[in-house]
């Protein structure tokens, strides 16, 4: 155990000392910090006043006064404590206060000299005692291992990560207004399946003791999407959990959010119209407009979109025409452009 874990166990249990639970309890009349700021730039002449909770990520402690800055999901403001100001019992809790932690500051709100949107604590409360340290506030997370098997630290110290969580979470819900807007029903179907199906993917295996059977989980939604098709429900989509039991890397996950959606009395056409107005409404609520930049490139999905048949797309930019083509032909093409190829495959695969 090192001497900073013992310090920070020996801060919690000083809090229990002067009557304060470090951990665990309810707040009431709490507000965002965006709401915050907001009142703040609302009523530029008043001092509301507000209550926020979140995590203490700067500390600037100058003996009988500090400023510390607040984060929660909706961004960071800063909180000014002063002795005299707040209780004696308070004021001696904020001293066991440290980055990490996790507090309610209450008070009148405002800006200080230099312009910066502050709440003047009144009251404080530490919510949650900090046992661990957060990584170094200049270099942050480097290390690429520790931020994807531990998120959450990743999503304590960085914004972006959070804004990136946020936007997932925002792109989801609007994904399900625009197919509900559609006459889309959401449903659900099994994950675990007896047959699996609707995709070439190796499966995960179970079993189901009751039973005694084995089961596996699903690779696709779409058989049994399709199937309340046949019983009637004639637009339907779901969103859905699926799993592959294949290869992995940074975007490749055997864990992944699925989205599909069936439409009767439809063809090919329908589902390109529905993704050529669902995307660019996504590009525009999320990133603001249909350009978006990756990767040093900029995308524009602004629509209409090009419809481009497979073979005119081979014709056009690999420069072989294969309407027509047997598997000799085809293959002589792969050797051409240099693209390896295996010898089961058919005119279709090649």
């Amino acid at each position: 155990m090192d001497k900073y874990y013992q310090d920070r166990l020996k801060k919690a249990e000083r809090l229990r000392e002067l009557g304060m639970d470090p951990y665990g309890r309810a707040v009431r009349g709490l507000a965002s910090i965006e709401e915050i700021r907001r009142g703040i730039e609302g009523n530029p002449d008043g001092k509301p006043r507000f209550k926020a909770a979140g995590r203490v990520m700067l500390l600037r402690d100058m003996g009988k006064a500090a400023f510390l800055d607040l984060r929660d999901r909706t961004g960071k403001i800063q909180v000014y404590v002063k002795s005299g100001v707040v209780s004696p019992a308070c004021f001696e809790a904020f001293k066991l206060i440290e980055i990490g932690d996790i507090i309610c500051a209450e008070g009148e709100t405002g800006k200080t000299r230099t312009g910066e949107p502050t709440i003047f604590a009144s009251d404080l409360q530490i919510m949650c005692k900090a046992l661990r340290g957060l990584p170094e506030k200049f270099h942050g997370l480097k290390d690429k291992e520790i931020r994807y098997r531990r998120r959450y630290v990743d999503l304590a110290t960085d914004p972006s990560v959070m804004a990136t969580f946020m936007k997932k979470s925002r792109m989801i819900n609007l994904i399900r207004r625009f197919l509900d807007d559609r006459g889309f029903i959401e449903v659900e179907t099994p994950v675990l399946q007896p047959i699996y199906g609707g995709a070439t993917a190796k499966p995960f295996k179970t079993h189901h003791n009751a039973l005694d059977m084995p089961l596996f989980l699903r690779i696709a939604d779409e058989l049994y999407l399709k199937r309340l098709l046949v019983g009637g429900m004639e637009r339907v989509y779901e969103i859905s959990k699926n799993f592959r039991n294949e290869g992995m890397d940074r975007t490749h996950n055997p864990e992944f959010t699925f989205m599909e959606c069936y439409q009767a009395f439809g063809d090919l056409s329908d589902m390109m119209e529905i993704v050529e107005q669902l995307v660019p409404m996504l590009a525009r609520e999320i990133a603001g407009g249909t350009k978006v930049t990756f990767q040093g490139r900029t995308v524009d999905f602004s629509p209409p979109w090009r419809r481009l048949p497979m073979l005119d797309g081979i014709k056009e930019y690999a420069g072989v025409d294969l309407r027509g083509a047997d598997v000799a032909a085809a293959r002589k093409a792969c050797d051409r452009l240099g693209i390896e190829y295996a010898p089961s495959m058919g005119v279709g695969k090649l």
